[in-house]
């Protein structure tokens, strides 16, 4: 079991890991071995999720989660295998982890008297000096 909170815990066997070969850097070694990692996590299938948490991890997935509800995570930052794996299983560990988070919900709230009367006097005061700068009369010019 993997601890994502102290409530949360992921089952080492629903997560798949498989090894590919990885684009970018890396010189002849980059075409010999296989050290980018892609990790899949069935998140519908998951038994140790809440409902809740599996819904909000969907959301937060995006484009990376499969029409079947997998999350596929890729991790080829790294030269080594090991240091892959590690990268994609803290990935997703972080994406549950955010996931678990119950967001909290707005009251909606009225405006105080204090400041709706502010905002009034700031209003008059505006008002106020638009009006000092109208009509004018015209000081100099042709007597």
């Amino acid at each position: 079991m993997i601890p994502v909170t102290p409530r949360v815990w992921l089952d080492e066997e629903e997560i798949d890991e498989t090894f590919v070969r990885a684009s970018g850097p890396g010189g002849q070694n980059v075409n010999k071995v296989s050290s980018a990692v892609q990790l899949r996590f069935d998140v519908r299938g998951s038994k140790t999720l809440s409902d809740h948490v599996k819904e909000r991890l969907e959301r937060l997935a995006g484009r990376r989660l499969t029409k079947d509800g997998v999350l596929v995570l890729i991790a080829q930052r790294y030269r080594t295998q090991e240091q892959n794996r590690a990268d994609a299983l803290a990935r997703l560990v972080e994406l549950v982890r955010e996931a678990a988070i119950v967001p909290i919900t707005r009251r909606p709230t009225r405006p105080t008297l204090g400041s709706k009367i502010r905002r009034l006097e700031g209003k008059t005061r505006r008002a106020g000096v638009k009006a000092l700068r109208r009509d004018r009369p015209s000081g100099g010019g042709e007597e």
